[in-house]
């Protein structure tokens, strides 16, 4: 219960923790400023040995037992406040007469920097030193893990130093380990924080035991000491996350000099480092302690706590009977086996059996096909997905001066001259298999073939050095190259056959054949001048393609001239003989009248664009005949000069 000192009558000198207050308070100083002095040491050391070593798990591990005698640190340090307390109430101290009587700053300046201070420590009075401190030291625990926090680290010899430190770890786990006892011992009304701080000892202890396992069985090809000794960092870093969280939330709790602080540095995780860890405990005597609810007067509670194990137990063997049903995929099928003994090949779909381990199913391929290279180079180097707007990828890369991951090379007869010598040539073949649909096929690539892809690759490539022992260069590359896919997936599928490997090949695809670098730079050479004769006979073939296309152009032009000139011709003939009939038909028809109604047609069109004069004879009377003016003038509009003559004998 805690103590209020602003209640009258409250006589703190008679409870055992306040009369034990000042002891634990030294006690807890000297045992922090200890393990400052381990946490500077180990981070010294960890920083230099990671400048010369950086690939070392020694980094890695100083820095975590760091962290998490940084998180002791932290507990006693909050513990110390709890106690310096107590020790104050005992006997508050008295503050010197000059801090008592402190003079007014003078001026504006001096005042405002005065309100200022005395804000922050208003503020800082308001948070509390114990929250501040304690997330200080949280905060440089994760970050303490988090700086060489690397699981990709390598296995590194250690050498006779770490038989030293792993010494030293168990000499300082011992000394620990002694301390948690003392702690553990303690009475919990002389001092209520001391298995509080117990299960914090019990962090660095933990973590120096498996540091020191770390050293121990550290070598060269082990892998494992390096994962476990960066994986150390886990358990201080969740209690240091614990810790800033609890800091945090601490915010928001009221404080009351003159009530009686608990310990801030609680961990649920450090209560849990104990045998048999009892979380429903930990968790009763919180809900009793806070809210005064006894869990185990509640009748459910009890009943559940009695029936939780026969529960259990039918629940766990309700689980290993459903490990009789297996679900076999639609592109799949599964070899069921009773006692280790295969009884039956069965289909896609729900099947039930014995429960395992007396039964079991093997899942087995159902027509999934495979493609393989005889090459080892395509597992060795991880694909990589290309752009569809990228360039090509290397892979599509076929001349035979480049290098490609999935090529063979093979030794073949050829001759130089009148020399019989050999030559290596690369090549890349690919098999397409599955595994066969029969159960016969099924059951014998499970228990005939521990490794199916191995099988093939070795096959393939036995046969093909015994193949190509027998063929030369000029056959590969000429006519031996068209049947050469098919005697290789033959020959394999007649060695699969004979080892029972139920592996049927599908298809043999010869990718390419990369020959010697002459032969390779000669073939160039050769292509090279066929594909310029191929250009030079399409050139010409263009080239006469066109004049054909322009000598049937220019006929095709003057034919159709003529025929349409003919045309004309004949329409202009034809229209002539109309025009005449008509003409003569009218004449014998009306005579003198239809001369006379050309005549004025023809005169009509003549003079319809004619600039004519018309003088009356009448004009002038009879002695006066008219006068005619033969001058040349302008009419209004006209862009040259027009003459004007008179007809004698005209009429209006």
């Amino acid at each position: 219960m805690q103590v209020d000192l602003e209640m009258e009558g409250t006589q703190v000198a008679e409870l055992p923790r306040f009369q034990q207050a000042l002891f634990q308070a030294r006690r807890l100083r000297k045992l922090a400023m200890g393990c400052a002095v381990l946490v500077t040491m180990g981070l010294v050391l960890g920083f230099f040995t990671g400048l010369f070593a950086p690939q070392s798990l020694w980094p890695a591990l100083l820095f975590n037992q760091s962290a998490a005698m940084l998180v002791l640190m932290a507990g006693l340090q909050s513990a110390w406040w709890v106690s310096r307390w107590r020790a104050q109430a005992m006997g508050p101290a008295q503050l010197p007469q000059a801090l008592q009587e402190r003079e007014a700053p003078v001026g504006w300046y001096d005042r405002l920097l005065d309100r200022m201070s005395q804000r922050w420590l208003h503020l800082l009075r308001q948070i509390g030193a114990p929250t501040l401190w304690l997330g200080g030291w949280a905060l440089l625990a994760l970050l303490c893990v988090q700086a060489l926090w690397n699981l990709a680290l390598p296995s590194t010899p250690l050498g006779s130093s770490a038989t030293v430190g792993a010494a030293l770890a168990l000499l300082l786990a011992f000394g620990l380990l002694v301390l948690e006892r003392q702690l553990a011992q303690e009475n919990p009304a002389q001092w209520p924080e001391a298995q509080a701080l117990a299960q914090w000892v019990r962090v660095p202890i933990i973590s120096l035991v498996l540091g020191a396992l770390c050293l121990f069985f550290g070598s060269e090809t082990a892998v494992w000491p390096v994962r476990l000794a960066v994986l150390i960092g886990l358990l201080p870093a969740l209690v240091a996350a614990e810790l800033l969280l609890r800091a945090g939330l601490s915010l928001f709790s009221p404080r009351r000099e003159q009530l009686e602080p608990r310990l801030l540095a609680r961990s649920f995780v450090a209560d849990m480092l104990r045998w048999p860890p009892q979380p429903l405990l930990a968790l009763q005597h919180e809900v009793h302690t806070r809210f005064g609810i006894d869990l185990r007067q509640i009748w459910a509670f009890t009943y559940i706590r009695r029936a939780f194990l026969p529960v259990l137990a039918v629940v766990v063997f309700a689980a290993w009977l459903l490990t009789g049903i297996h679900e076999i995929p639609l592109q799949g099928r599964g070899i069921y086996e009773r006692f280790g003994k295969p009884v039956a090949v069965i289909g896609p779909g729900l099947h039930a059996g014995l429960p395992w381990p007396l039964g079991r199913v093997l899942n087995v391929e159902n027509g999934v096909v495979h493609e393989l290279a005889t090459s080892v180079g395509e597992t060795s180097i991880a694909t990589q997905a290309d752009p569809a707007e990228g360039p090509a990828p290397i892979t599509a890369n076929r001349l035979w001066d480049a290098s490609h991951v999935n090529d063979k090379s093979q030794v073949i007869a050829s001759s130089r001259g009148d020399k019989q010598s050999f030559q290596i040539v690369n090549m890349d073949v690919r098999f397409v298999y599955r595994v066969g649909l029969s159960d016969q096929a099924a059951l014998a690539a499970t228990y005939n073939s521990a490794d199916v892809p191995t099988l093939v690759r070795s096959i393939a490539s036995r046969i093909l050095v015994h193949d190509f022992a027998s063929r030369t260069l000029d056959g590969l590359l000429g006519e031996d190259r068209e049947g050469l896919a098919e005697d290789i997936g033959r020959a394999v599928q007649a060695d699969l056959q004979k080892l029972d490997s139920g592996v049927e090949i599908l298809a043999t695809v010869v990718e390419a054949i990369h020959p010697p670098a002459g032969a390779a730079n000669a073939y160039h050479s050769v292509q090279a001048a066929q594909i310029a004769a191929q250009a030079l006979i399409a050139r010409e073939r263009g080239a006469a393609a066109e004049a054909t296309n322009q000598a049937q152009l220019q006929a095709s032009v003057a034919h159709d001239q003529a025929t349409a000139r003919a045309h004309e011709i004949n329409a202009t003939a034809q229209t002539a003989d109309r025009k005449f009939s008509a003409e003569q038909k009218a004449y014998a028809n009306a005579g003198q009248a239809f001369v006379l109604e050309q005549y004025l047609s023809q005169l009509s069109q003549g003079l319809a664009n004619a600039r004519l004069l018309v003088l009356d004879h009448r004009l002038g009377g009879d002695s006066n005949a008219p006068t005619i003016d033969l001058r040349t003038f302008t009419l209004p509009g006209d862009p040259a000069p027009s003459r004007k003559t008179a007809q004698p004998g005209a009429s209006n």
